[in-house]
């Protein structure tokens, strides 16, 4: 029996690569990433790898005995996965899917191409209580060690969807009302003149071409107002401004 144990131990260990998009896991690099995802979806963990040198292991230890998942320490591993030296615990999760809910007001990234971005734009929706995500392909992997690390485990707190098109997406939620945000955008992003909307979806491009001109026919176009003295501002810092704004409409 222990035979057989160690046999299946060492094979789980070996099928556990460093991250490739087309596999069926990824990993949570870094203990507060990997904690976030023990209590948000502890039914997707696999395992949760841990380095011998870690001071907290009792917390976690615990917090896996809780969810029946099996921690185990394997600094050779963990060196395997995580390209950072000073990466002390890795969670190790099936991907998933979600759908988005059309009764809350959406964030809608079209093509965008950075996973560190991405991860930040989810960190950042989460805090403004925007919690539904599309992603318009092609676009940065969501589920990349370096998105999910960046996301500080809020993806795991949200609803995430990839739609092949924007037409796609327009034609499943009509009940919102569409906000693209554009540096040709027909309306100056205001907290006193913000649209009142129930349900919206802010709409964003990508960080190197933003949206083209066919997205002024969709919706309300808007932008936000800034000085001449830059050609337009960094994607994760458009997407925290209209997320603070539209969730602030007095």
């Amino acid at each position: 029996m222990e035979t057989d144990f160690k046999k299946d131990w060492e094979r789980d260990n070996q099928q556990i690569k460093p991250y490739k998009k087309d596999a069926e896991y990824s990993y949570t690099l870094g203990a507060f990433p990997t904690y976030e995802l023990l209590k948000a979806k502890p039914e997707v963990v696999r395992k949760v790898l841990v380095d011998s040198g870690y001071t907290d292991q009792e917390n976690l230890q615990k917090l896996c005995k809780g969810n029946n998942i099996p921690i185990e320490t394997n600094n050779k591993l963990l060196r395997k996965i995580s390209d950072k030296e000073n990466c002390y615990v890795a969670g190790v999760f099936e991907k998933y899917s979600c759908e988005l809910r059309a009764d809350r007001p959406h964030i809608v990234l079209v093509n965008p191409s950075n996973m560190g971005n991405l991860g930040t734009i989810l960190r950042t929706a989460a805090g403004f209580g925007i919690y539904d995500i599309a992603i318009i392909l092609p676009g940065a992997d969501i589920f990349h060690p370096k998105a999910v690390r960046a996301s500080m485990g809020a993806l795991f707190r949200l609803n995430h969807h990839l739609y092949s098109s924007f037409e796609e997406y327009q034609q499943q939620f009509r009940n919102h009302e569409f906000f693209t945000f554009m540096l040709n955008g027909e309306h100056p992003l205001t907290i006193r003149d913000c649209p009142k909307a129930e349900l919206f979806s802010l709409i964003f491009g990508n960080e190197a071409t933003g949206l083209d001109d066919s997205f002024l026919e969709v919706g309300t176009s808007v932008i936000i107002p800034q000085s001449p003295d830059v050609d337009s501002l960094n994607l994760t810092i458009a997407v925290g401004i209209g997320a603070y704004v539209f969730t602030n409409q007095k």
